[in-house]
Formats: structure tokens, C-alpha cells, sequence
């Protein structure tokens, strides 16, 4: 299984950008779908979250009302609408999820690449 993010780029403050990300492989049912990033020389921090089962959304305090997480029509699909875009989301980020590659096993956690989004004031 490997996961393919893209969209990242350059913007200035208070614009708009969207990451994608794609899950390929062989497996069987994405769990939940998320995002996370890592300011350069901060922790990676939670971005969203996107419960497959439930439809439920979580956002991380600093993006909650500016970003939305929401899964394409495809069903290996999700991405990242960031809106209000400000210095502090610079950042390297990273698509993960939670899939199930057999039935009846839990869920592994999988990582896709980063992809650079840079701010500018």
C-alpha cells in the first residue's frame, strides 16, 4: 500500500490551496483518512482527520474553521482544502490512514510522502 500526496506549493497569506492524496495497493477498506505537518524544526503536529464508518471529522485547534478534510468520489481518494492560508501553516505535509489490507484483521497505519506548503506574509 502506498499513499500519493500532491497540491502542495507557494501562496501568499489568505489564500487558498488543496492537497490530494491517493491510497494504492492491494487492500480492503480505508478506516480513516488524515493529514498531519511539520513546520521546519517543530513537531509534526495533527492537521485533520476523516473517519470512513462514521463520516466524523476532527481538525487540529490551529486550522479548525479554515481547513476542510473531506474524501473524493473515489472512494481511495481524500483531500485538504486549506482556506484563510497563514505564515504559520508553512510546512511539510504528510497524507496518513488507517487501512485494512484483510478482512477480519485490524487496520495498519500507512504514511504517504510530504509535500511542501510555504506561506508567504
Amino acid at each position: 500500500v502506498q499513499l500519493q500526496a500532491s497540491g502542495g506549493g507557494l501562496v501568499q497569506a489568505g489564500g487558498s490551496l488543496r492537497l490530494s492524496c491517493e491510497a494504492s495497493g492491494n487492500f480492503v477498506k480505508i478506516d480513516r483518512m488524515g493529514w498531519y505537518r511539520q513546520p521546519q524544526g517543530n513537531e509534526r503536529e495533527l492537521v485533520a482527520t476523516f473517519n470512513n464508518d462514521d463520516g466524523r471529522t476532527n481538525y487540529g485547534d490551529s486550522v479548525a474553521g479554515r481547513f476542510t478534510i473531506f474524501r473524493g468520489t473515489a472512494k481511495n481518494k481524500w483531500y485538504l482544502q486549506m482556506n484563510y492560508l497563514k505564515p504559520e501553516d508553512t510546512g511539510v505535509y504528510y497524507c496518513s490512514a488507517d487501512i485494512r489490507r484483510i478482512w477480519g484483521r485490524d487496520a495498519s497505519a500507512y504514511k504517504g510522502q510530504g509535500t511542501q506548503v510555504t506561506v508567504s506574509s
